[in-house]
């Protein structure tokens, strides 16, 4: 009943911004009508968003994993793909969201939604075990891809201002992209079992023969495929709606512009973040990890290639160099993170040290 409830909402705010939306969106001036207008599609959107989430977790139920999970971040980092570019494409240019957005991401998932996991389930179950190769190879990706696409547009000398040339941002997108998908090959293939922790969920962690019911399972997959792409939609439809009366808003309350990017990762990640606590909560330290890990690995793998393209197509200029306080949170956090995963269980004083530099990122957001 919820589901289709959240459908129904979900297409009818479409139809009515597609039928009025032109004129609704056409005078911004009333403080009063654009929070309205806001609160309307934010509450939308996040809904339709943990429709998404719903509808993978149904997914993975079935796939088991890490396809399961993988199918998730993928279907969240959709999301967060469409929601930067239509704001980067609306009336007015913002050159740092895609930036401002992935580097939110980061700071959210690595040290937020990983600090508060760790924390609960340091005083729930005092220790937590999983599966260290698959930490590893997740942080082995997510270094490179996050210094080459954040901080060596810094120290580039044919561009300034942490740009990229077309030659060096078409290069780095397809090396981007070529890592990502060797890592979704390992991932799914070759080393599936790296992701999996057999204490945790040993009837996923068991190669198994085939399935002889493997084609009645057909069905249930297609439908919830479906119902993924129906809340998916509305998101991607509603967007260019939500992207306007962001970049009004903060232009009219003088906001700093990385509040944006804020906004659009805590639309995209809230459902999902929540989705990685319950696992924790759980005693499912590896599938939470999966999450966060793959979160932060899908959003740069899969971000940064869509914005230059973006940007290169519009002609519109894309700034991917963070500023100095922001390289040296991700360098901490980065080194932070390595630490946290390298021994084979967690504590709560791991969660702590995560939610100190998660709070200083906050801070730096309102007084850089």
């Amino acid at each position: 009943m919820a589901a289709a409830l959240r459908l129904v909402v979900g297409w009818a705010s479409v139809a009515a911004f597609f039928v009025f939306g032109p004129s609704w969106l056409g005078d911004l001036s009333s403080p009063l009508w654009a929070t309205g207008l806001f609160l309307w599609l934010f509450a939308v959107i996040m809904w339709m968003a943990f429709g998404v989430v719903h509808e993978a977790e149904e997914l993975a139920e079935i796939l088991g994993e890490p396809l399961g999970t993988l199918v998730l971040t993928l279907s969240i980092v959709i999301i967060e793909v469409v929601l930067v570019s239509a704001v980067m494409l609306s009336a007015k240019a913002a050159p740092t969201l895609g930036r401002d957005t992935m580097f939110a991401v980061l700071m959210i998932v690595l040290n937020g939604i990983v600090g508060l996991g760790l924390l609960i389930g340091g005083l729930r179950h005092h220790q937590q075990s999983y599966n260290l190769q698959g930490a590893a190879a997740f942080l082995s990706v997510i270094i490179p891809l996050t210094t080459i696409a954040l901080i060596i547009p810094n120290f580039t000398t044919s561009t300034h201002g942490g740009t990229l040339t077309p030659l060096q941002a078409i290069s780095f997108s397809v090396f981007t992209v070529v890592l990502y998908g060797i890592f979704l090959l390992i991932q799914t293939k070759r080393h599936s079992s790296f992701f999996v922790y057999e204490g945790e969920m040993p009837e996923k962690a068991v190669v198994r023969a085939p399935d002889p019911d493997a084609p009645s399972k057909l069905a249930p997959i297609l439908t919830h495929v479906a119902l993924l792409v129906a809340n998916i939609l509305p998101i991607v439809l509603l967007s260019k709606s939500l992207a306007a009366i962001l970049d009004h808003g903060i232009e009219a309350l003088g906001a700093p512009s990385a509040l944006g990017g804020v906004l659009i990762a805590a639309i995209v990640f809230t459902p999902e973040g929540i989705s990685a606590l319950k696992a924790v909560a759980r005693n499912e330290l590896q599938r939470a990890i999966n999450l966060c890990l793959g979160a932060a690995t899908s959003t740069v793998g899969l971000t940064v290639p869509a914005i230059l393209a973006v940007g290169l197509l519009s002609g519109q200029e894309v700034v991917l160099g963070l500023a100095p306080t922001e390289m040296a949170l991700l360098v901490v956090t980065l080194i932070l993170s390595t630490l946290t995963f390298s021994g084979l269980r967690t504590t709560v004083l791991e969660g702590a040290v995560h939610l100190a530099v998660f709070f200083v990122y906050l801070v730096l957001i309102f007084s850089p």
